[in-house]
């Protein structure tokens, strides 16, 4: 009886220990003041890296307190090219929980109309034109969103269809995990990219990983999203700038939805 007791005031200890709420510093203890400056920036700190010149990535340092699932798991997929980006959104303490978030991810429609700065337009235009669930990756046919959650699940895969500015209609998988101490939202291509009709990324070639964390100061969004393409393909198109704006306009959904809870 005494060993039951003991075992459940481990567990219970435990919980308390794993509940508490972190300050960015615990998280990144060692970063510069440069970094952590552009973090808490509106626009974020933001950096490509390449295979060919190795891959350079902040949540990888042994420093870093972000569990090896939320860092690694768009470098599993073995991609030339990797952005990772570091964000805190400005929040009182406990003003937005996981639940939150969860639910502004589930606003699938909330992606459609979403502005970039194009280049070659030379304006800000919609990235997605269209944007709406789907049944599954088997069957295209479009349903509606959710309604708001009052549970968070542990763990959850959507299948969605994005119709691209650049590449027409693109399909993904969206999956979500609670990791360490926040949630883990991944998409997927589970069909080819291409460009008029050439294709640029093979099915799982494109990946994008948000961690988000309530923290002391907010919220930390980390995310790492990679691609794979060929070096022909990468000659045409920017694709660093080409991840970085998607992972960019996937952030600003999200961070609009907990905001406005």
């Amino acid at each position: 009886m005494k060993k039951i007791i003991n075992l459940c005031f481990f567990i219970l200890l435990t919980n308390n220990i794993f509940a508490q709420i972190r300050s960015f510093n615990d998280i990144f203890p060692n970063l510069s003041k440069d970094i952590t400056n552009a973090a808490f920036s509106e626009s974020g700190y933001v950096k490509s890296s390449h295979k060919t010149s190795g891959f350079i990535i902040i949540g990888n340092e042994q420093s870093s307190r972000l569990d090896s699932q939320v860092v690694n798991f768009a470098q599993i997929k073995n991609p030339g090219y990797l952005v990772e980006s570091i964000s805190v959104i400005r929040a009182e303490p406990d003003s937005v929980t996981l639940l939150d978030v969860y639910n502004s991810l589930q606003n699938i429609r909330g992606l459609r109309g979403r502005l970039y700065a194009s280049a070659t337009r030379n304006q800000s235009v919609p990235l997605f034109e269209e944007a709406t669930r789907i049944v599954s990756d088997k069957q295209m046919t479009d349903i509606a969103d959710p309604a708001p959650s009052k549970t968070l699940p542990k763990t959850e895969t959507v299948f969605i269809r994005l119709k691209d500015a650049n590449f027409g209609n693109t399909y993904y998988r969206a999956e979500m995990s609670l990791v360490q101490n926040g949630l883990c939202y991944t998409l997927s291509n589970f069909r080819t990219i291409s460009f008029l009709f050439v294709p640029i990324m093979k099915e799982d070639k494109f990946i994008a990983q948000l961690y988000f964390e309530p923290i002391n100061e907010g919220v930390l969004i980390y995310s790492v999203a990679g691609a794979d393409i060929s070096e022909f393909v990468a000659s045409k198109i920017d694709i660093d700038s080409a991840i970085a704006k998607r992972l960019n306009v996937i952030n600003s959904w999200a961070i609009e939805g907990f905001k406005k809870k």
